[in-house]
């Protein structure tokens, strides 16, 4: 009998997918065929109790002699689709006109600068970002040239939920293939050739964080730490607040580290998976890794990491429910936690933590509760007290970031004293608006409405 995966290994080999990364899929694949779900049951699993915190790490920040061995690689494959954007999510306007790439280049001159090191800096990007970031890298020629900044990320085929096999659809070729998670970066390092240059170039240190977190740079008394730790794989987590209730968590199992994400939960322990109290740390995906002992397991495993798979179940054509019903397998790279012995974690404050999932992020970013610092990072402002402004928008009004940005003309409001915004039908804001502690604002008719100047402290407000 013909091995099952073969269909799905010649489609990867035709689409240009390089040997690592079939290898990777084979693994992910080869559990949905015997029936693993990838779901974690919260009766297999234990709370983690208590981690170092940064606060209390006495590590030297150094004179950045370890930046020489560091290289950063910001992952920067999304588009944005859910917020309404075409292109790559990293070239949205943020503050002060900047993207998140200009914020980015940015960190990276800076610290080479300071510290007069040839910091190594990457993108990970996908097909989709790829040409759009190439472009715009043109405007920071000190960077390098862009091509020689790019790990590109693969694609994999979309599994036909009925037959197992790779899905077909001659309407949209393209759509029979979808992203693999940022899991996908240990195969793309592997099977470019970048693990092997960089290694053979002296890097031994990856910090690697989404380009949608702005918070997340790369940080020397955080580098020191994870060198002198000797630990193989470092995760940045922090303390779950209401907001972050729904995210991924970090717990243990027979004393090893291992991540949950919210498709990892099945759905009658999602009481438990939501409780900040019993488990309190969630996932930054900001990781820090040593490239040669990463190298080191990927040829112990054959040439992979069994990253547990996360099955999402989809139609093939997103906008046409009766399309046939696929499986897109994806893999998290912080699941990589539970392959090395001595995968360790980080308590890290919020400042290191500023990502734009949605409109109502981005309306925070762009509010005074967050603030630029001198080496070009996003933080919540101090008054914030380290926990930032809980948003609530109405999704029929403020989902897509044109949308937002229609509410946004005469500027964004005053955030940086507020815990709690519900905005329910279209208010205009401007930045004469002032929020304090918890507030609601109405508007019940279909026309935009201008909230007044003023400050709303603990109020509903009616327009």
């Amino acid at each position: 009998m013909n091995d099952p995966f073969d269909e799905f290994a010649e489609k990867m080999r035709q689409g240009g997918c390089n040997a690592a990364a079939i290898r990777a899929f084979r693994h992910s694949y080869e559990n949905l065929a015997a029936g693993k779900t990838g779901l974690i049951p919260e009766a297999s699993i234990e709370p983690v109790v208590a981690l170092p915190h940064l606060e209390q790490i006495k590590a030297q920040a150094g004179d950045g002699a370890l930046l020489a061995q560091a290289v950063m690689i910001k992952l920067n494959g999304g588009l944005g689709t859910s917020m309404g954007l075409e292109k790559a999510k990293s070239l949205l306007r943020l503050k002060d006109g900047l993207t998140f790439l200009d914020f980015i280049a940015k960190q990276v001159l800076y610290l080479r600068q300071q510290h007069n090191s040839p910091l190594r800096f990457m993108l990970m990007n996908s097909f989709s970002t790829s040409a759009d970031t190439l472009e715009f890298l043109k405007k920071y020629p000190e960077l390098g040239e862009p091509k020689s900044l790019e790990l590109l990320q693969s694609a994999v085929p979309k599994v036909d939920a009925r037959t197992l096999r790779p899905v077909s659809w001659p309407p949209n070729p393209e759509l029979e293939w979808c992203p693999p998670g940022h899991g996908d970066l240990y195969p793309s390092l592997l099977g470019s050739g970048w693990l092997d240059r960089l290694l053979a170039a002296g890097v031994k240190y990856l910090f690697v964080s989404n380009a949608d977190n702005l918070g997340a740079s790369l940080d020397l008394g955080l580098l020191n730490y994870f060198v002198d730790s000797n630990q193989s794989f470092l995760m940045e987590v922090c303390e779950r607040t209401a907001s972050d209730r729904k995210g991924g968590h970090l717990a243990q199992r027979d004393g090893q580290l291992l991540l949950r994400e919210s498709a990892q939960c099945p759905p009658e322990d999602m009481d438990a998976f939501q409780d900040i109290h019993r488990h309190r740390f969630f996932n930054t995906n900001n990781l820090w890794i040593r490239l040669d002992r990463l190298k080191a397991l990927l040829d112990e495993k054959g040439g992979f990491l069994p990253l547990p798979i996360i099955k999402n179940v989809k139609t093939v054509d997103p906008r046409d429910k009766n399309s046939p019903k696929v499986f897109q397998l994806e893999t998290a790279m912080g699941a990589a936690t539970g392959c090395f012995d001595d995968a360790g974690a980080m308590v890290v404050p919020r400042t290191r933590f500023a990502p734009v999932k949605t409109t109502s992020d981005l309306l925070a970013l762009r509010s005074d509760a967050y603030t630029v610092t001198k080496d070009w990072r996003l933080v919540l402002a101090p008054d914030t007290q380290g926990i930032p402004p809980m948003l609530d928008l109405d999704a029929d009004h403020y989902k897509l970031v044109d949308q937002l940005d229609a509410k946004l003309v005469d500027g964004a409001p005053s955030l940086v004293s507020c815990r709690e915004l519900i905005v329910r039908g279209p208010v205009l804001f401007s930045t004469k608006n002032v929020f304090k502690g918890k507030v609601s604002i109405k508007n019940k008719s279909a026309t935009p409405k201008a909230l007044p100047p003023g400050e709303y402290k603990d109020i509903t407000q009616e327009l």
